[in-house]
């Protein structure tokens, strides 16, 4: 019978088996911490300690699937955002901390009294939840045209104890006639379909709807433009993230729809990442 690894010849092993890169390392801690059910700093803690047989067959078969690159949040199924861990599947895009530059001007942007606050293709509702979690007296709603999204994006606000925020099924404002928002937040599809990264790590994985738009990328975030001002209340802002090729574009489409002060904002990598404007 083959000898039980312990958790530090584990570890060596699927770092082995995992592509190099500077994740390879972090990727077997944390897959092995989620087969354990233990904390990563259980691994360092108890090095000597020996895998069951059943936790190296868990542990061999997620190391094989993200040696293939399917994504961490799909396989252990949790997406930490705005430090809120979140339920992911296959139906919504993996939570990005790209996408917390748009939670934070949001926060930042608007006074803290009671909003009424829409986020246009929620997926997992981490947006939604994530401002909902800041502010109270907040009222969020979040849409998704997909229902498997919105199902998620509702279990997610019970099981997170967040009672400030629903979410329902829509095709962008579809199901919205008649409902006017202080402030609308989305981070709609933009990628351009002949885009070569569509190819390369998580994004392979997931659904290409909720990356993908027409017109190199523009088609979505040119609709919330133009729709959006039918649906913000008296001086609401839209706060829009897209690629950083894009800005230029946005403000564009934002100035020439009689949007004010109309600015984009630069991520940690330096990108214009969000573009916003108010009525």
């Amino acid at each position: 019978m083959e000898a039980a690894l312990t958790l530090q010849q584990a570890l060596r092993w699927a770092q082995a088996q995992l592509p190099a890169s500077d994740s390879a390392r972090l990727d077997a801690e944390v897959l092995l911490a989620f087969v354990l059910q233990k904390t990563r700093v259980h691994l360092y803690t108890w090095p000597e300690a020996e895998l069951s047989p059943e936790a190296h067959t868990q542990f061999a078969q997620l190391i094989s699937a993200r040696a293939k690159g399917e994504p961490i949040a799909y396989l252990t199924g949790t997406q930490e955002f705005w430090s809120l861990p979140l339920v992911t599947n296959r139906h919504t895009l993996i939570p990005r901390a790209d996408t917390e530059l748009l939670v934070e001007l949001a926060l930042t942007l608007v006074p803290d009294s009671p909003l009424r606050v829409l986020d246009l293709g929620t997926g997992s509702g981490a947006i939604a939840l994530a401002l909902a979690s800041e502010r109270p007296d907040w009222q969020l709603t979040g849409v998704d045209r997909v229902a498997d999204a919105v199902e998620l994006a509702r279990s997610n606000a019970a099981r997170l104890k967040i009672n400030n925020a629903s979410f329902v099924p829509s095709d962008w404002f579809a199901a919205l006639t008649g409902k006017r928002y202080d402030l609308i937040v989305s981070n709609p599809p933009y990628i351009d379909d002949a885009d070569l990264h569509l190819t390369q790590g998580d994004v392979r994985f997931e659904p290409r709807s909720a990356l993908v738009a027409e017109a190199g990328g523009m088609a979505d975030l040119w609709h919330l433009v133009a729709s959006a001002r039918h649906y913000l209340a008296s001086s609401g802002w839209l706060l829009l993230e897209h690629g950083y090729t894009q800005s230029d574009k946005v403000r564009l489409a934002l100035t020439s729809a009689g949007y004010q002060n109309v600015e984009s904002v630069r991520d940690l990598g330096g990108h214009e990442r969000v573009t916003l404007g108010h009525l």
